[in-house]
């Protein structure tokens, strides 16, 4: 009798590990986000900025709003992942290749500008948004009406935008220019006059312009200083990604939702945004 229990607990012991074994094979199919398996247990990272209203934001209570927001999110609909299913991370300015380049996202939505040096480190799926560079000052500032007006001026901007230097290098070489880890940064600098202006995106700064805390503290200027396309940036050479999230875009434009993105997020500010830029990347 002592042995025939012995031998039923070591069947009982081989059972449950072999059931213990499958199933955290099961799971990790599952969490690789592969094609099989629980599509619930599956999640996908996004990179987005957490600092920019309007654009990419993180509110108090952990909620995130923006036109790269809804953007990101119908474009991961589109791959197979509803909203919960979503962990957005932030994607500050300089951190953006890196992100991309170290598997910490599967793509990364924040005002990311397409250009060849980019290019030269990270894949872009879009066009998805046509921004112009622009000033923003304050409200009762008249001496800076054109980008050479900077000259001898404190102008603000982040680590790691290309606004910055077109400023630096093509317009008004003799700005004294501070860059900050975000804008939110620069805004204050702005707001107590430690600095004369903050330098990106039109779509930008009209979000900064329209918080309700804002509103009748700042100006933009007007100013079109370059062409910022903004792209979704993805591991280079991950082409049937690329191809997934540009179809992602064109349905985003066809079906209505992009329209009514921008006049969600920027309507409120009375900002004029281009329409719909043609998708050029992998094409």
């Amino acid at each position: 009798m002592k042995i025939s229990k012995a031998a039923a607990a070591a069947a009982v012991a081989v059972a449950l590990a072999l059931t213990a074994t499958a199933c955290g094979g099961s799971d990790k199919a599952a969490s690789d986000g592969g094609a099989s398996g629980d599509a619930k247990k599956d999640k996908v990272v996004i990179g987005i900025k957490f600092d920019q209203p309007g654009v990419g934001l993180k509110t108090p209570d952990g909620k995130y709003s923006g036109f790269d927001v809804d953007v990101a999110t119908y474009v991961a609909k589109e791959l197979g992942y509803q909203p919960d299913q979503i962990e957005w991370k932030q994607a500050i300015s300089a951190e953006r290749e890196n992100l991309i380049a170290n598997g910490d996202v599967k793509f990364v939505v924040a005002s990311y500008s397409i250009n060849d040096k980019r290019k030269e480190k990270v894949d872009f799926a879009g066009p998805y948004f046509l921004a112009h560079q622009d000033l923003l000052v304050r409200a009762d500032d008249s001496s800076i009406t054109k980008a050479e007006d900077l000259n001898k001026k404190k102008l603000c901007s982040v680590a790691g935008s290309t606004s910055a230097q077109n400023v630096k290098t093509k317009l008004a070489p003799e700005a004294d220019l501070k860059e900050a880890a975000g804008y939110s940064e620069c805004l204050t600098g702005l707001e107590n006059k430690a600095m004369d202006a903050l330098t990106t995106d039109n779509s930008i700064l009209a979000g900064y312009a329209a918080q309700d805390k804002n509103k009748g503290k700042f100006k933009l200027v007007g100013l079109s200083l370059s062409n910022e396309n903004y792209g979704i940036g993805l591991k280079k050479g991950d082409k049937d990604l690329q191809t997934k999230i540009n179809a992602a875009l064109k349905k985003m434009v066809a079906d209505g939702a992009w329209e009514a993105a921008v006049k969600k997020n920027f309507g409120p500010a009375d900002y004029k945004a281009e329409p719909a830029p043609q998708i050029t990347e992998g094409s």
